[in-house]
């Protein structure tokens, strides 16, 4: 791969930074379209704006939406041709059909699946240990739970009181997936999960008073290599290590006292006082989660923070959010299609001004690099490549296959050095900062020197597609454009790109290969915006 082209190069990588992009025949990333509210959280989003005397950026060009609202729903890049299909589509409600039509594809499940994997702690290895057969049992489960859009107070309380081998009843292994299995550990991952708080920085009585739902949950081993059965064990004697706990009545985190039966599961009790649409914890915690997910970070942040001390930055929103849940019996599709059809979710990544309340209060859209897996996954797309995948746990438990998407993998002990290098959680904790996306000189090198990346460009179909067939420089660029960062060029960049083609110190396709490095290492294709 040629480097004689430092002109196209530095352009290209360095044509957008969401601060000072460069000046241009046309703002690729901005549209005229006018910001009156579109739905009620424009309506508390720009009061609120308007309450910091802070302007909100301009709403995004149909170039940036067709792209952002793949990544986001369905973690994938769209085609060249699914962007300029977006684009040139003429018709007022586009963005609303989009949002419906990538709602119901086969990638919204995977992709959504992959960040419940992240929070349920999905992993067969070391220290979770669910195994191959539980991990893929699990995870089979909560994509079929996606898929058919399952009520999320449905899904929670099948995962808080089920009982049975974490082979044949997924959701039992929501109490295997976790590295405490005493009744405190326990109840500190269900806090974190679902109430979206860190019950370790609890006072130690409000703590005890919730592991006492879970001192009757017992495990048992069977005949068959690593499974288990999860059930309620009414019988069950105090351990030491659950001593403490065992002998404190069961205590919801409000304060109120729970009245239990000799006979009657722990956990059912509290499964109801935890979905019961008064309970603001959990519609809260689903609520923000979900928010920070689309928009970058929560109306509290972390979303797997919430405590006293660290309010939402806007309450009624979030109470708005937690109101569209309850009526629409936790509909989470229902959620997701709120939030994205807002005018505040489709602002553009281009702040007016530099703001700290800009930043808190979603007056742009923030720029975020893209997650590993959704990474490789559009590096892949683009030029026809292939992954290669390990495990600790050897074939045939964990085998897939090199065309496998990463963001459709089962097990978090299934990995590639790329993931790893690109900051994919762990899923040791379930914790949200688990997950690295802050660039790293060495992911850098990664993109403008490996001999991995630098063979997919070169085999790339792209190449062969549009240098091959003998297109000419200006269709070249916007074929690489379209395909690689959802757009089209502007009369600049076409003009910067038809020079280079022209000048004649780099062989035709090696011009091409020199385009598609330039776009893949910029920042407009390594991070959504």
């Amino acid at each position: 791969m040629t480097r004689s082209a430092p002109i196209l190069a530095l352009f290209l990588v360095a044509s957008f930074s969401g601060i000072a992009a460069p000046a241009l025949a046309l703002n690729p990333y901005d549209s005229k379209v006018d910001q009156t509210a579109h739905n009620a959280i424009d309506e508390l989003v720009f009061a609120k704006l308007d309450q910091c005397k802070v302007q909100p950026a301009a709403v995004c060009s149909d170039g940036v939406f067709v792209r952002r609202a793949y990544l986001d729903v369905i973690g994938t890049l769209p085609s060249g041709f699914e962007a300029r299909e977006f684009i040139l589509d003429r018709s007022p409600a586009k963005r609303l059909v989009l949002i419906d039509k990538l709602l119901e594809r086969d990638e919204f499940a995977d992709y959504w699946a992959m960040k419940w994997s992240d929070v349920l702690r999905i992993k067969a290895e070391f220290p979770i240990n669910l195994w191959p057969n539980a991990a893929q049992a699990y995870h089979r489960w909560v994509r079929t739970c996606i898929r058919d859009n399952v009520p999320y107070d449905r899904m929670v309380r099948q995962m808080l009181t089920s009982s049975g081998s974490n082979f044949r009843v997924p959701p039992v292994n929501f109490y295997r997936a976790m590295q405490n299995h005493e009744p405190a550990g326990i109840a500190q991952t269900v806090a974190l999960t679902f109430m979206g708080t860190r019950a370790d920085k609890w006072p130690k009585e409000r703590l005890a008073g919730m592991a006492a739902f879970f001192t009757k949950v017992g495990y048992k081993a069977t005949a068959e290599w690593k499974e288990e059965i999860v059930f309620f064990d009414p019988c069950k004697t105090n351990t030491a290590a659950s001593n403490e706990v065992a002998m404190v009545a069961a205590v919801f985190p409000d304060g109120a006292a729970a009245h239990l039966l000799p006979d009657q599961d722990p956990r059912e009790v509290f499964a109801d006082w935890l979905i019961d649409p008064k309970n603001p914890w959990f519609t809260q915690s689903i609520a923000n989660r979900v928010w920070a997910w689309l928009l970058g970070r929560g109306i509290i942040q972390e979303p797997d923070d919430a405590r006293p001390d660290n309010p939402p930055s806007n309450p009624e929103l979030l109470a708005l959010l937690q109101r569209e849940l309850i009526t629409s019996h936790y509909d989470l599709k229902h959620l997701y299609r709120l939030i994205l059809t807002s005018k505040t979710y489709q602002l553009s990544a281009i702040p007016k001004a530099d703001s700290s309340e800009g930043d808190t209060n979603f007056s742009h859209y923030p720029l975020r690099r893209l997650d590993a897996e959704v990474l490789i996954d559009a590096l892949n797309k683009i030029t026809g490549g292939k992954e290669n995948y390990s495990s600790a746990i050897p074939e045939p438990f964990t085998f897939i296959p090199e065309n496998q998407r990463s963001i459709a993998l089962e097990d978090g002990s299934i990995t590639s050095s790329f993931l790893e290098l690109f900051g994919r959680p762990s899923r040791d904790t379930g914790l949200e900062s688990e997950r690295n996306n802050r660039p790293t000189p060495d992911q850098r090198l990664h993109l403008l020197n490996s001999t991995q990346t630098q063979r997919k460009i070169e085999q790339s179909p792209m190449i062969k597609n549009l240098v091959v067939a003998g297109k000419s420089p200006r269709d070249i660029a916007t074929g690489m454009y379209l395909g690689i960062l959802s757009r089209f060029p502007t009369e600049d960049e076409l003009k910067i790109v038809e020079g280079y083609f022209q000048s004649g110190k780099v062989a035709r396709r090696e011009a091409a290969v020199d385009l598609v490095w330039s776009l893949i290492n910029s920042a407009e294709f390594l991070y959504r915006h």
